[in-house]
């Protein structure tokens, strides 16, 4: 996917152009995050105010967009900045390094330039809940020093207090593959985000006079859906409004587009839908109180004004959108993620950016506001970088961008390698997202296409990749997409 995406490429990495002063950097992934859950995003009912704080001090990304839309794929690629293709990586069991053994990640960029480099919970992927104290899918390479907190969510998920649409699930698939919730007893601290908060903060107290590189990946919302009682208490069920589905809407678009559902979800009654919601802000919230504590943390250190934060999600979610929940569809609530980059020195601070972006661009965008080398191609067996610097943006979100967003997303079962196989078929779905258009291609158009104007039809309802008055934008778009074979 490196080879194609250069048509759509103007801007190159670079060397820094900043002071060289060393500045640390807070990254801070949550997890199955939606924008649509947060009120710097628009939300008019789920409370966010923490992350809304740190939105309006940084840059806050409305077009950002997560280069595969589920955990493993989407991670590997912005912790290495390697698109899902150079990876190939498509499934939540492959370690990136089986398949690109010399990739070098975000994390082994910053311990070369002599940073301590430790992560919190979820960075790479772990199976939720079900690896939660473990280290997961981890790349050990990318890391110094590692904490894995286990919190009373394990506790009441073993004790199966945990609702759950499909109790006959196994494994994995009980509570973290199938929309569950727990209004839980106890307190924040309890939890394992509220462990992994208060064990970022001792990182942060014990890093101050040296620079650091902290991640801290925190779990919520994904599913189970656990928090606090006192935040369900925020959010009444008969206060919530369900997304509206056109009569027919799936009739109008192609087959694999909701591909993503489960059976189990035709359960789904209205006030299981308003449950789930419910379950799903008060977790939102409970996170955003989570990454309150660290920006306190940051000012009573007197580290805010040189440290980098990060926050992003490593994908979207679906909260009923299309008759869809969760993940792994080409819609833009499934590609669509949050992110906000406040780095101190930024001029363009406080100024929400419209260009479309990647997550892909992260390793590059970082590497560069701390005037770090990163790969080049100057070795052959280290992959150079396929993301780009979004520095430009950063100083100015109404910069002159030209680069597109990519998505794509498997249908049946890839292989571990990404090869396809015959005892194995799978196929791609590939999408583009400029500023005003959404146009993808399942199986190279063979299983159909689609394309959605924007500036006419926000909600996705009409696909327009049929209609004339739109040839030229679909030749246009189609051909930005990587050639299939």
């Amino acid at each position: 996917m490196t080879r194609w995406l250069a048509c759509a490429a103007c801007i190159i990495v670079g060397g820094p152009t900043w002071a060289a002063e060393k500045m640390n950097v807070l990254f801070i992934v949550s997890d199955d995050l939606t924008n649509t859950a947060l009120g710097c995003y628009g939300s008019k009912l789920c409370r966010s105010p923490n992350i809304d704080k740190l939105a309006g001090r940084g840059v806050r990304f409305d077009r950002a967009y997560c280069q595969f839309p589920l955990c493993n794929p989407s991670r590997a690629s912005f912790l290495t900045g390697l698109r899902p293709d150079t990876l190939r990586v498509y499934e939540n069991a492959t370690p990136f390094r089986n398949n690109v053994p010399e990739a070098q990640s975000l994390g082994q960029t910053f311990q070369k330039a002599g940073y301590t480099v430790v992560r919190v919970g979820k960075l790479y992927h772990y199976g939720v809940p079900a690896q939660i104290g473990t280290d997961g899918l981890d790349d050990k390479p990318s890391w110094m020093k590692t904490i894995n907190p286990r919190g009373r969510d394990k506790d009441d998920e073993e004790k199966d207090l945990i609702f759950t649409l499909n109790p006959n699930a196994k494994g994995s698939a009980r509570y973290g593959g199938t929309l569950s919730w727990l209004a839980a007893d106890g307190t924040d601290a309890e939890q394992t985000d509220g462990l992994s908060a208060e064990a970022t903060i001792k990182l942060l107290e014990e890093n101050k006079d040296k620079p650091f590189f902290i991640a801290c990946g925190f779990f919520r919302p994904h599913t189970p859906y656990v928090a606090p009682k006192k935040y369900f208490d925020m959010y009444p069920t008969d206060k919530i409004e369900l997304p509206k589905v056109p009569e027919g809407h799936w009739k109008q678009h192609p087959a694999p587009a909701f591909a993503s559902h489960k059976k189990e979800q035709e359960k789904l009654t209205d006030e299981l839908r308003r449950q789930a919601l419910q379950a799903y802000y008060a977790a939102t919230t409970f996170m955003d109180a989570q990454v309150g504590r660290l920006l306190d943390a940051l000012e009573r250190l007197k580290l805010a004004d040189k440290t980098i934060v990060v926050f992003l999600s490593d994908h979207g979610y679906h909260l009923g959108e299309h008759g869809l929940w969760q993940k792994m569809s080409l819609f833009e609530n499934s590609a669509r993620v949050p992110l906000i980059i406040y780095d101190p020195r930024a001029k363009g601070n406080g100024r929400p950016c419209g260009r479309t972006v990647e997550l892909v661009d992260l390793h590059a965008t970082l590497a560069d506001l701390c005037g770090l080398p990163v790969p080049q191609g100057q070795d052959p067996k280290v992959p150079r970088l396929d993301g780009v610097s979004l520095k430009p943006l950063l100083d100015n979100p109404a910069a002159p961008w030209n680069r597109p967003a990519y998505t794509q997303v498997s249908r049946g079962t890839p292989t571990t390698t990404g090869e396809p196989t015959g005892k194995n078929p799978w196929y791609m779905g590939y999408s583009v997202r400029t500023e005003r258009y959404r146009y993808t291609e399942w199986d190279g158009g063979r299983k159909g296409v689609q394309l959605y104007d924007y500036d006419t039809d926000p909600q996705e309802w009409t696909n327009r990749a049929e209609d004339p008055q739109y040839a030229e934008v679909v030749k246009q778009l189609k051909a930005l997409l990587p050639p299939t074979k």
